[in-house]
């Protein structure tokens, strides 16, 4: 027997929006998500060779969104987690929402997620090697 995949909810969160909806008319409009770095501290900022990037910006996975249905994220648990986390949990909680699936003891081993990132974790490999941790990597 062939097993068949179907699609049935979409999410994202892009440089273009951080929704299906803002992200698609940016693609449609022919809309460039590249532009000058925002996110960085003006004191790291002159450490990079390029000062542009596609910065996903605005984006709050604490927020009470209509778009991630009955999903929540605490400012608790945000805070232990790199920013590409909340970017792909966003995404899969309005793939969930758009999907309309009710997720149950029964179906629950018959649903899956996919999920696309160039390069995540970033951050907190720049943490923790820009500054000497007290835990880490001293020089003596």
């Amino acid at each position: 027997m062939k097993r068949r995949v179907v699609v049935t909810g979409l999410g994202i969160v892009s440089p273009l929006g951080n929704d299906l909806a803002s992200s698609w008319e940016g693609i449609t409009h022919g809309r460039s998500g590249i532009g000058p770095l925002t996110n960085v501290a003006d004191a790291y900022l002159d450490r990079f060779t390029t000062k542009i990037a596609g910065e996903v910006k605005g984006f709050d996975i604490t927020a009470d969104n209509e778009l991630f249905g009955k999903f929540r994220v605490s400012g608790k648990d945000a805070k232990k987690m790199d920013p590409f986390i909340h970017y792909g949990l966003g995404a899969s909680f309005m793939a969930l929402h758009d999907s309309g699936l009710e997720i149950t003891e029964a179906n629950a081993d018959r649903m899956g997620a996919i999920v696309g990132a160039g390069i995540g974790g970033l951050l907190g490999i720049e943490e923790q090697t820009i500054e000497p941790s007290s835990t880490c990597c001293r020089a003596s």
